[in-house]
């Protein structure tokens, strides 16, 4: 009840949304389509009541004249795993993107989970959508992440050549180009996850330790977490055998849901620095109706997802900009070039890191070091890493 009369305050609360209808352009530009994050999610946007059409209305925000929106589908990021569950997404998935582009849309980011439900190019999507301009995102995001991380690294004086690393899933899109790039920054980096085939080709593609073993990775300084597999989440013990006696862990996490969950945090707080990682802040962005919807994402003021930038800005630079040649561009591709252009195209509408957040709120300090007294008992006694290679 409470979720849909939150929904019914956003509709009525958008004039930019009526204006622009009354003015004849689209109702909404961007259609973020994303599935729940977990069993927390599907209660916080849509009580006990499942939509009618499988798919509703979540947060809507504007930037220099792009309106996007959140579609929500009624399946969560576990549910996902399942055959049932995959094919049920996808079926929402496809009539969000016919309810999107029968109101203006033009374009349309896969978020979440819902990036592979369509394989690794999305060929066929995009042959039923070919008036939609698709992305999953992960060239923003990329940017944000790595950015996030010197900036956490440094903010910690954590420096290359003294500071060892741990990317927990080195061998997915984010996690490949934050290994890549912390290693060519010259730091001490070793990869933990749960496949143990691609950790051995990440190994070798970077020359770094691997492992599955959390109990052998040893000690490490600072984690950027890129996955939320439950398989390889941080955990109380975990995060006594990684950090080291007398200071805290550092935890750039990326992962939605959080692989380091609230829940876990909370207890943790004395022995870890954790910071959110991979959104963007624009001093113009506008939620509707504020607070209200930024929090039920997790974000603050001005920030949303690196995802939700990364459409956003797409959509600014081919429709009212006139980059025609955009849209022709393959944005499931995760590169270079592409996120070379993304990041400046992004940091041309205004996005950038925002001031760094934990769970939506600022991060008050980056001080590793801790007294003896605020130590938390711990017997592990880990070994160094060694590579499954």
């Amino acid at each position: 009840m409470l979720s849909d009369i939150w929904r019914e305050m956003v509709a009525l609360a958008d004039w930019r949304g009526w204006l622009r209808i009354a003015a004849g352009r689209p109702e909404v530009d961007v259609v973020f389509i994303t599935n729940l994050r977990d069993e927390a999610d599907r209660r916080r946007f849509f009580g006990r009541k499942a939509p009618v059409l499988g798919h509703a209305n979540g947060p809507r925000m504007h930037l220099d004249g792009v309106a996007g929106r959140v579609r929500g589908i009624y399946v969560t990021a576990a549910e996902m795993m399942t055959r049932e569950g995959r094919r049920e997404a996808r079926d929402r998935f496809i009539a969000a993107c016919q309810w999107a582009e029968a109101r203006g849309a033009r374009t349309v980011l896969l978020a979440a989970s819902t990036k592979r439900l369509f394989g690794r190019d999305g060929r066929a999507l995009k042959e039923m959508f070919p008036n939609l301009v698709f992305t999953i995102g992960d060239n923003g995001t990329s940017s944000l992440l790595i950015r996030d991380v010197r900036a956490a690294l440094s903010r910690a004086d954590l420096a290359p050549g003294r500071a060892r690393v741990m990317v927990i899933c080195p061998y997915g899109i984010l996690g490949r180009m934050i290994t890549r790039r912390l290693v060519g920054d010259g730091f001490e980096v070793v990869g933990y996850g749960a496949n143990p085939a691609a950790l051995a080709e990440t190994a070798s593609d970077f020359g770094i330790a691997t492992t599955t073993d959390l109990d052998r990775v040893g000690r490490v300084d600072a984690v950027v977490a890129c996955t939320h597999n439950d398989a390889s989440k941080l955990t109380a013990e975990g995060i006594a055998m990684l950090r080291r006696p007398g200071r805290r862990l550092l935890v750039v996490d990326v992962a939605e849901p959080a692989n380091l969950d609230q829940a876990v945090y909370e207890r943790q707080t004395a022995v870890v620095v954790r910071q959110d990682a991979g959104n963007g802040h624009a001093r113009g962005l506008r939620y509707v109706l504020g607070a209200l919807s930024w929090r039920k994402l997790t974000l603050s003021r001005g920030v949303i997802f690196g995802c939700f930038a990364e459409a956003m800005t797409l959509h600014h630079a081919i429709h009212r900009q006139g980059r025609t040649d955009l849209a022709a561009r393959d944005w499931f591709v995760i590169d270079d070039a592409n996120l070379a252009e993304v990041e400046t195209l992004m940091t041309g509408i205004g996005f950038e890191p925002p001031a760094p957040r934990c769970f939506g709120r600022p991060v008050e300090s980056f001080q590793l070091a801790i007294k003896e007294a605020d130590e938390l008992p711990s017997s592990a006694s880990p070994t160094r890493p060694v590579s499954v290679s």
